[in-house]
């Protein structure tokens, strides 16, 4: 049979993983897909680079112009692994409008115009597959796609920054600070120069909303999700929680509530006895909640060039199998059917109800537990435990750490501001939200 025919744009880290597994495992691929897939154009901007990356084969054309590309009408998948918003958007758009497929990693691009490139190629009648925009080699779209469509999804939560993970993970087991692990992180390669979309929680949030889409059945809004980075996170507070039974991950946390869905990035506490509390390093895991099924962990390599050419390639496969067949027999770009699709509010963060650590500096008096736990009680706010710790010998100030149990995020907050006004506490309270994901 005539082999399916791959337009690669952007010839990085994982467009040479694509090109070295695809060739590498040919002849299981096309066992699977049922016909040869090849890759016929490249385009980058270092055409160099493609040259030597693809030393000895003669079937392949290389270009400097996507545009070539996305137009050309042996070109059968346009496979986007540019990254960023523009000219990838533009470029998917054309490559649709040109009544190609889509494969695409860019988490970014379809966080925030999914809404409008799915309408594109719906409206077309061709495919976007972009199994490789969350959590690298970790098939977590498939599983939500189709693995799990039997459930109502009550909730996700993620570790889906490996980044922040590798920073999280060194910082409880060296004592180092942020800092000191940051620096460790880009010597490494895990962390970019500057790598505020890993630790401000940009990243996680963009792949979190895809995954929310997906699990619920609303169209993606990036712009609905709270998100909170790692930057604040100090050594002490990760020791505390170990001291209590819990380990400190930045989570992206999806979930079905009473007015609607919950969608926020953040630095969370999760008892050490779960599985997903133990993901260590620049590993990502992925923890879906279905009403059959109940709890399923998905865990993987989060990034890399030959894990996330796994999740592109999967997509290459899948679109080569469904290459011919009637649109209304595909699988719905979101799982549901786009008429079908609901307009379910995302909740404001102060609306958004959990459980709470709080780190405060007080001084060493009596009656300043007393003045906390009073405004606490006022906001209907109870406490599941506390550590006070001994002041240093000379000091006349030490640390009381509180676990709170469930509130509204909006009480808390109120507290917190009461709390700091009392003359016997001292800066700023750290808070970090808990999950007990049970």
């Amino acid at each position: 049979m005539k082999p399916l025919q791959v337009g690669i744009l952007g010839f990085g880290t994982v467009g040479k993983g694509v090109w070295d597994v695809l060739r590498r495992n040919q002849e299981e691929i096309t066992r699977r897909a049922g016909r040869p897939i090849r890759i016929g154009w490249v385009a980058t901007r270092t055409i160099d680079r493609a040259r030597e990356g693809t030393r000895g084969a003669t079937d392949v054309n290389l270009t400097n112009d996507p545009a070539i590309v996305v137009a050309h009408p042996d070109v059968d998948i346009v496979c986007e692994l540019i990254g960023g918003i523009e000219p990838a958007r533009s470029l998917v758009l054309d490559a649709i409008a040109h009544g190609k497929h889509v494969v695409t990693a860019n988490k970014a691009l379809l966080a925030q115009h999914g809404n409008e490139i799915f309408a594109a190629a719906s409206a077309k009648g061709v495919m976007v597959a972009f199994e490789a925009a969350v959590a690298g080699g970790v098939p977590i779209i498939k599983a939500l796609r189709e693995g799990l469509t039997a459930n109502r999804i009550e909730w996700i939560a993620g570790i889906i920054n490996g980044t922040s993970n590798f920073i999280l993970s060194e910082m409880r087991a060296t004592g180092a600070s942020f800092a000191t692990v940051l620096k460790e992180a880009q010597a490494r390669g895990y962390a970019e120069a500057d790598p505020a979309f890993d630790v401000e929680g940009i990243d996680a949030a963009h792949k979190l909303s895809i995954m929310s889409a997906i699990a619920f059945g609303v169209p993606m809004q990036f712009d609905k999700c709270y998100v909170e980075g790692i930057t604040k996170l100090t050594r002490e507070d990760l020791r505390y929680a170990e001291e209590l039974g819990y380990r400190v991950k930045l989570l992206g946390i999806t979930r079905r509530a009473k007015n609607g869905i919950e969608l926020r990035v953040h630095p969370t506490l999760i008892p050490t006895r779960r599985l997903i509390a133990n993901v260590e390093g620049a590993m990502n895991a992925v923890l879906v909640m279905g009403d059959a099924v109940g709890p399923t962990l998905h865990y993987g390599a989060g990034a890399g060039a030959e894990p996330t050419a796994s999740a592109v390639i999967a997509d290459l496969v899948d679109v080569t199998r469904m290459h011919t067949a009637d649109p209304e027999h595909r699988v719905p770009h979101l799982a549901f059917q786009p008429d079908q699709m609901t307009d379910l509010p995302f909740l404001p963060m102060g609306e958004v109800e959990t459980s709470y650590y709080l780190r405060m500096r007080v001084e060493d008096k009596p009656g300043v537990l007393a003045d906390i736990t009073r405004i606490l009680a006022d906001r209907d706010i109870s406490i599941d435990a506390m550590i006070q710790k001994e002041p240093e010998e000379g000091e006349a100030q030490t640390d009381i750490i509180l676990l709170t149990h469930r509130s509204a995020e909006n009480r808390l907050t109120d507290a917190i501001a009461r709390i700091e006004a009392l003359p016997t506490v001292r800066g700023k309270i750290v808070r970090i939200r808990m999950e007990t994901l049970s």
